[in-house]
């Protein structure tokens, strides 16, 4: 699927939604429902409008500077109470209802990756920044531009019946996903750390993320635990340089560090019962000398650590030690192994949570359409929240239904494709569970619909 729309400016963005606003009122004597329903179904061009927007011009964590100031002026102009640089460049808009009722929050993401796109959308990519000191192409290669996109139309529905909507609703839009850049802080756990929890005490939060196979929207989930923690870690292999024609004149670092990358895939396959829980060990990166006829000095080894239980996770991480230091030393080295301190907990759905809003999926898709899902070894700094807060995250596919779902580039791929019939799916889904929460259960539809 190609679209074929022209990208607006982002001010003739905000022009365009506005007069869409205007000219789509609801109903009176509809239940209110049927009136959100009818407005995000109106809202949909203008929402893939805003995604095409966002992936032509993506920006990486932390530095969401146009994105967020499009969503900003956004609330702003459809009434809502906008707070912005909270977590340096994240936005929460507020839209208290006219009548009594609990107090949420749904959260979107807006940051992009250092991946250099592929596709051959006419909105893909072409934008470039500088990441760990390199030049990179920039790519919203985990759909983090729909994700804003869809939170931005259910808000503007919410506001289109706040005189009817029981309690207050507070959107979040998060920057810094994907990890804030070395050095300094971002994402969830510091938008909790300045104060979002304690300010506005939602007692459930919601969130979202588009996946590659799975079908254009269906939507997957499951209780209690949902995606693995995730450790960052750094491997310094010291060598002495020397020159490549006399590798004995010093200590090959290049050597030891692929000694040590062979090893660790042994931590998993042979140290750890996945039988009882599944986990990773990923190398992302390796980094060492200029030249091809010179020994460097040291060796740097950059990667990922996914599981789903703490024991398990301490004996991965004093295996990956254990080797990384023995083969040093076997090797007349050292080598040193850190885990950054900004690792995210596991994705856990409240099970009492997750039951209630089944038949408010269920009801926008139909039964057969909201299925469970396995342990994704994919991380999300949702968990934050989730720790916080009973909360709720789901999955809702954008692979085309033509298409296989094993072979599908997945998220984080220069090909990864979100199919925009999905988007409609998401903010319908996302309305539907929080509209019924607030309102104190699910409908009689939605009741009917759970087995």
């Amino acid at each position: 699927m190609r679209p074929s729309r022209p990208i607006p400016r982002a001010a003739s963005i905000l022009f365009a939604a506005a007069a869409l606003c205007a000219a789509s009122p609801v109903r009176a004597d509809e239940p209110l429902n049927a009136k959100v329903e009818a407005r995000l179904a109106a809202l949909q061009p203008r929402i893939i409008e805003w995604r095409r927007d966002f992936h032509q011009n993506p920006e990486l964590s932390n530095r969401e500077f146009r994105t967020s100031k499009i969503v900003a002026e956004y609330l702003k102009r459809i009434g809502l109470e906008v707070q912005t640089g909270i977590a340096k460049t994240g936005v929460v808009g507020v839209l208290r209802g006219g009548k009594p009722g609990p107090t949420i929050a749904l959260r979107a993401d807006m940051d992009a990756l250092p991946v250099t796109e592929q596709t051959d959308v006419p909105f893909r990519s072409r934008a470039t920044a500088t990441y760990r000191n390199e030049t990179v192409g920039v790519m919203h290669a985990c759909g983090h531009d729909t994700h804003t996109s869809m939170l931005m139309g259910v808000a503007e529905a919410f506001a289109a019946v706040r005189t009817e909507l029981p309690g207050t609703v507070v959107f979040v839009f998060q920057p810094a996903e994907e990890g804030a850049p070395a050095g300094e802080e971002g994402g969830a756990s510091l938008m909790i750390k300045e104060g979002l929890l304690d300010k506005h005490r939602p007692e459930a939060v919601f969130g979202l993320h588009v996946f590659a196979g799975i079908p254009s929207g269906r939507i997957g989930y499951r209780g209690g635990p949902l995606m693995a923690a995730s450790d960052s870690y750094r491997i310094v292999v010291k060598g002495r340089q020397t020159h490549g024609a006399r590798p004995w004149g010093g200590i090959d670092p290049v050597v030891i560090s692929s000694q040590i990358v062979g090893a660790l895939q042994t931590v998993v396959s042979r140290q750890v019962d996945i039988t009882a829980n599944p986990a990773v060990v990923t190398v992302g990166a390796i980094k060492g000398g200029i030249r091809h006829n010179i020994v460097p000095d040291e060796v740097e080894m950059i990667g990922t650590i996914r599981t789903f239980e703490p024991a398990q996770r301490a004996s991965i991480v004093k295996s990956i030690e254990r080797m990384v230091t023995n083969i040093a030393e076997a090797s007349g080295t050292t080598a040193t192994f850190e885990i950054d301190p900004g690792s995210n907990p596991v994705v856990r759905n409240d099970p009492e949570l997750t039951e209630r809003v089944l038949p408010s999926l269920r009801r926008v898709v139909g039964a057969a359409e909201v299925r469970p899902v396995p342990l994704v070894t994919g991380a999300e700094d949702f968990a934050f929240f989730a720790e916080k807060v009973p909360s709720f995250f789901f999955f809702v596919g954008v692979t085309p239904r033509d298409q296989n779902m094993l072979t599908a580039p997945s998220n984080h791929s220069p090909l990864f494709y979100a199919d925009e019939s999905a988007l409609p799916v998401g903010a319908r889904a996302m309305a539907a569970v929080a509209l019924d929460y607030l309102a104190g259960g699910t409908t009689a539809a939605g009741a009917a619909a759970k087995p």
